[in-house]
């Protein structure tokens, strides 16, 4: 039995992966995590919500539970990434509580970086492709300045001085994370701006961690075709601080 398995009341890390329709990336995303975490000193569950999915994705997700002791397997008919991150977030128990993308464009061994010992003290950490010393690899050029031109946004309107809000992969400590995603209200693919933007509402200090990234032509989000949706999410976000909607003590879990 190693340090991760599932007798374990409060583990130190807990990892988050929302899959939707992802019956051929999440064994990859299992089994490098499973690689990964086995060889760590620190106890640790990994929360894999699927929500939605028309594919093999609930079957495949059963079938590594029954493998993976750790693996806590959550179902939920409703769509959207925000929604499958922010039950996740919940149900998790970790001391540290971070999500990622399934198809880990991150490479996984990053994942030490965002907790301690190498990052202490940590509140919020989150994977940045522009930081500096931040790589990209095989992104495409049209892509790149697109995402740029939408981070310019998200820092007009919300997040002043982030570079990068929208790489999937975040951490935050258990007791934040408990704070925060109870006030979250979108569920679609810019609800990692409004729980930033909550964060810092409530005075928490957020850390963007340098990556080296590797674009995934499989990607799901369209970029011109999302782009109305979350420039309106923006927009949303600042009407929700405006009536006070994240300054309240959050919902009971």
């Amino acid at each position: 039995m190693f340090a991760g398995q599932a007798t374990v009341s409060a583990p130190f890390l807990s990892i988050i992966l929302p899959a939707h329709n992802e019956e051929h990336r999440l064994p990859p995303a299992l089994e490098s995590l499973h690689a990964f975490l086995s060889a760590q000193s620190f106890s640790f569950e990994v929360v894999v919500v699927e929500n939605g999915s028309t594919d093999r994705t609930r079957e495949v997700l059963a079938e590594y539970a029954a493998r993976f002791p750790y693996l806590v397997p959550l179902t939920d008919e409703r769509r959207g990434k925000g929604l499958a991150v922010q039950r996740g977030m919940l149900t998790a128990r970790g001391q540290y509580r971070m999500f990622c993308d399934v198809d880990f464009s991150m490479p996984v061994e990053q994942i030490s970086r965002f907790i301690p010992p190498a990052l202490p003290g940590v509140e919020i950490a989150i994977a940045s492709r522009e930081a500096p010393g931040a790589v990209r690899y095989g992104e495409p050029v049209v892509r790149h300045i697109i995402g740029r031109g939408f981070n310019t946004l998200v820092r007009w309107v919300a997040l002043p001085g982030l570079q990068d809000t929208q790489c999937g992969f975040k951490c935050f400590r258990g007791d934040i994370a408990e704070r925060i995603f109870p006030l979250q209200t979108l569920h679609g693919w810019t609800f990692d701006v409004e729980v930033l933007f909550i964060a810092r509402r409530l005075g928490y200090r957020v850390v963007e961690v340098p990556i080296p990234w590797y674009y995934n032509a499989e990607s799901k989000i369209r970029v011109l075709r999302d782009s109305y949706a979350m420039f309106a999410d923006l927009i949303r976000i600042r009407l929700n601080a405006r009536r006070g909607m994240y300054d309240g003590a959050p919902a009971s879990r």
